[in-house]
């Protein structure tokens, strides 16, 4: 059976047009996930990367584009300037940390509504109310948001310095364990799924 680690963040446009397909591919294959979110400031920082807001102008308009382009072709509703972004992306991070650690709901699900309520809803996903909806509409406990605060800031400082390791330096950032095969970008989950199925 093949695992599967997701490294990726809630405030990342590109997770948030990944959906559900992650899922979809993991349960037609068999495989397991493990959910890492991290700071993906602090991952471009430290592997190469350029923070949006720093890039060339003509860098900037043309992510806009394929982000309005992919959007079209995921069929997901997007605001490429939402009113709440760049916020804080630890406080959601923490509760997909909490419900992960706790389980009885659906972390696919969650990381979903969070990153929707970012790039579709206008809702700031810093806020407390905000992560307690998310967390009750994929079967956790909302009481998750206030919980495990301490683990929640070790795991996602770990989660940023396993993805160094391992070789991740975006997101989203999918990579086969067993193999160190890898996988970034929301439009590479069609190749991470030929990868499982001994296509590719």
């Amino acid at each position: 059976m093949a695992h599967i680690d997701y490294y990726f963040a809630t405030v990342s446009p590109n997770t948030y047009l990944a959906g559900t397909r992650l899922e979809e591919v993991a349960a037609r294959h068999g495989a397991t996930v493990t959910y890492r979110p991290l700071d993906i400031m602090a991952l471009f920082a430290r592997t190469g990367g350029i923070p949006p807001k720093d890039r060339h102008p003509s860098r900037q308009e043309y992510r806009l584009q394929e982000l309005r382009r992919n959007a079209v072709k995921a069929a997901l509703p997007i605001n490429l300037k939402p009113a709440f972004w760049p916020t804080n992306p630890a406080p959601s991070s923490y509760a997909i940390i909490a419900a992960q650690n706790a389980g009885g709901g659906n972390l696919g699900a969650l990381v979903h509504a969070i990153t929707r309520a970012c790039w579709a809803e206008e809702k700031n996903i810093a806020e407390d109310a905000v992560i307690r909806d998310c967390l009750s509409a994929a079967g956790f406990d909302p009481k998750l948001a206030d919980a495990g605060l301490l683990v929640g800031a070790e795991t996602y400082a770990r989660n940023l310095e396993d993805a160094v390791s391992a070789g991740a330096f975006g997101a989203p950032f999918y990579i086969v364990t067993e193999t160190d095969e890898r996988f970034w970008g929301q439009d590479r989950i069609a190749d991470l799924d030929s990868y499982l199925a001994g296509t590719l």
